[in-house]
């Protein structure tokens, strides 16, 4: 799965992809991302990507200039939708990270201010996404939480490719539940593991969990 993502904070990524699960995909090439700053794309001489909205309002507007040249350029080597975070878009789901995950390449455009020229919007964005029915400063975060759930879904990113068919609200589950986890040692402060985990009955097991989900 390839990313690129294009914001105008391109350094809030930076810790992000140095870490952890998505380190490692990206080290064994299973994902590869690309971190864009539209700002190169301005024309402005100083580089500006926003303006006062025509009409009046409160805040400033990304301008289409920028946004329209940073899409096209990435799109050029990245021939998957373009996914613009935005607190408008259809709410992010397991179910939609499933179907992201069939494709091959995304883009994902990271909002500022109050959003994008509506021209963009209308010409090049394929699909807005939001991750809940709240306000952020920017689509960075979001862009991160799409890109973390899609790429989990990625076979061979966790290790085991079917690791994440056990997750919550996964479809190949049918379900929206969890059950308990514990882990060593077996009793903490007074408090002890059920027997049925330390048994290694694994039938038993799947039956003490079934009964558990929540």
């Amino acid at each position: 799965m390839k990313f690129d993502i294009l914001t105008i904070f391109p350094q809030i990524f930076d810790s992000y992809l140095k870490e952890s699960i998505i380190k490692r995909a990206i080290k064994s090439r299973k994902i590869e991302i690309n971190v864009h700053d539209i700002r190169k794309f301005s024309k402005d001489k100083h580089k500006k990507v926003d303006d006062i909205p025509f009409g009046g309002g409160a805040g400033m507007v990304m301008t289409p200039q920028p946004l329209y040249d940073a899409i096209k350029c990435v799109k050029k080597s990245n021939k998957g939708p373009v996914v613009f975070l935005t607190p408008h878009g259809a709410t992010f789901s397991q179910s939609k990270a499933e179907k992201l995950s069939k494709h091959k390449e995304m883009i994902l455009l990271c909002g500022r201010y109050e959003g994008i020229d509506q021209r963009i919007q209308e010409s090049m964005i394929d699909m807005e996404i939001s991750i809940g029915k709240y306000v952020l400063t920017g689509g960075e975060l979001p862009a991160m939480v799409v890109m973390d759930c899609v790429s989990r879904l990625i076979p061979g990113v966790l290790g085991k490719e079917e690791s994440h068919m056990e997750d919550s609200f996964s479809k190949k589950l049918d379900r929206k539940k969890e059950y308990p986890h514990y882990t060593r040692p077996a009793e903490f402060k007074g408090m002890r593991v059920p027997e049925v985990l330390l048994s290694g009955h694994h039938k038993k097991i799947e039956e003490w969990r079934k009964k558990k989900l929540k």
